[in-house]
């Protein structure tokens, strides 16, 4: 039987896509989807928040091109500071508010995301939820209960986990397994792919295969993430 070299992190990203790929997204005929990006601004986050803000401004900027989708930015920092975009159609504006966010110190709030968003999507069905974060400092059961009530209402989690903590990893998988959704490593060391990644769930969430494989036709990049979706 024939090995899988690929390293871990790899590995992790080739199972990300395959479950991009199983988690079909659902938009009314005239209906924009809506895709809710949440990040973690907390201290932990600063030597990476330049990549960050890179990354997911060319998400932001690839959903708008894509079209048919709104954008809301949420974060958390500092002392139970918690704040909200409000939903817009236009991703660079989005990446430019994100571009002035400043990372401060504080605790996670991940459930008061999980808590938004529960209520946002029943008000207004949320095709995708996106998380970037680096560490839990709250009761995970209880976190992983809130991802799955936003499964059972439609809206997977696409959670993207930095740096090394274990438990972290762990209880950011397990939620995005709760919801129906996909998780995968965000780290320098993949950050071409960690692009696609981002894209790809901006796309799809859009409009499903239909708007990937238009936007595979117009960036040859990610012709090979298409392949990776069939």
């Amino acid at each position: 039987m024939a090995r899988d070299h690929k390293p871990p992190a790899h590995r992790d990203v080739d199972q990300f896509l395959a479950e991009v790929k199983a988690t079909p997204p659902s938009v009314a005929p005239g209906r924009r989807g809506r895709l809710l990006f949440a990040l973690d601004a907390t201290a932990s986050r600063q030597p990476t928040w330049d990549l960050a803000c890179t990354l997911q401004g060319d998400m932001f900027a690839a959903a708008a091109r894509a079209g048919g989708l709104e954008l809301e930015l949420c974060f958390y920092r500092g002392f139970r500071e918690f704040r909200h975009s409000g939903w817009v159609a236009d991703g660079k504006a989005l990446a430019q508010r994100m571009s002035k966010v400043r990372c401060m110190g504080g605790q996670t709030q991940i459930e008061r995301v999980l808590r938004y968003a529960i209520d946002e999507t029943r008000r207004e069905r949320i095709q995708a939820l996106v998380f970037v974060g680096d560490c839990v400092e709250e009761d995970c059961d209880r976190l992983c209960g809130l991802a799955g009530e936003l499964g059972l209402l439609g809206t997977p989690m696409f959670v993207f986990h930095e740096g090394g903590n274990r438990q972290a990893r762990d209880c950011f998988r397990d939620m995005a397994r709760a919801s129906g959704g996909a998780f995968a490593p965000f780290s320098m060391d993949a950050a071409s792919r960690l692009k696609e990644l981002l894209e790809a769930v901006a796309v799809y969430a859009t409009g499903g295969r239909g708007a990937l494989e238009d936007f595979a036709r117009r960036h040859t990049h990610a012709a090979g993430l298409l392949e990776d979706l069939r």
